[in-house]
């Protein structure tokens, strides 16, 4: 049973999602003026802050299994270092291959000095709007795991949403480890939105 003040809570965040989403695409020239509040009571009362990922690979490991996980992932209309925290598990756009989606963890955000275990490379800044992701399986390669260290930064408006849920198989299945901050934001649209039996039913596996 959900209790009120989580769902005030929820509430707040769907209004603020509804009225975030319509607006960008107010400004993206997608709806007009007269269609501007009727998006927001669209989203407000139709729309779910969450939806089903599915990714495979051994990259985040343990965390989602290698045989791959089916995930519960929040929508973030807008995404910067005051809504997306270091620490994260995020879903964002492959950097090298625009139709595919990539789950990393962030790990740093513009304005921090990176700094390579290797002595040739020269250190860099993050600059304005890029971060810098990582897998978090420590048992491949740098090279296999297809994050920043092959790509280098990225740009944070790849990011598309953050991961709230995993479920690896229908008895497997548990919140993801994300920052304190966020798992504080996230918690009451996990409670009010997480449906374990429709992931399973979801499940490729």
């Amino acid at each position: 049973m959900v209790s009120l003040s989580t769902w005030f809570r929820y509430v707040s965040h769907k209004l603020e999602y509804s009225v975030s989403i319509s607006w960008k695409n107010y400004k993206q020239g997608h709806i007009r003026d007269i269609e501007y509040l009727d998006s927001i009571g669209k989203y407000l009362f139709q729309g779910k802050l969450t939806y089903l990922h599915w990714n495979k690979g051994e990259e985040m490991a343990p965390v989602i299994g290698g045989q791959g996980g089916t995930l519960l992932v929040r929508k973030l209309p807008f995404v910067d270092p005051n809504r997306v925290y270091i620490g994260d598990v995020v879903v964002l756009k492959d950097p090298e291959k625009s139709d595919n989606y990539l789950v990393r963890r962030l790990a740093a955000v513009e304005g921090y000095e990176m700094v390579s275990t290797d002595e040739k490379d020269e250190p860099f800044v993050l600059e304005k709007d890029q971060c810098w992701v990582l897998a978090d399986n420590e048992n491949i390669k740098p090279k296999e795991a297809n994050d920043s260290r092959t790509f280098g930064p990225v740009p944070m408006t790849n990011i598309v949403g953050r991961v709230l849920y995993c479920l690896r198989t229908a008895v497997d299945h548990g919140p993801v480890l994300n920052s304190h901050l966020s798992m504080r934001q996230d918690s009451p649209v996990l409670e009010v939105e997480l449906d374990v039996e429709d992931m399973v039913k979801n499940h490729k596996a």
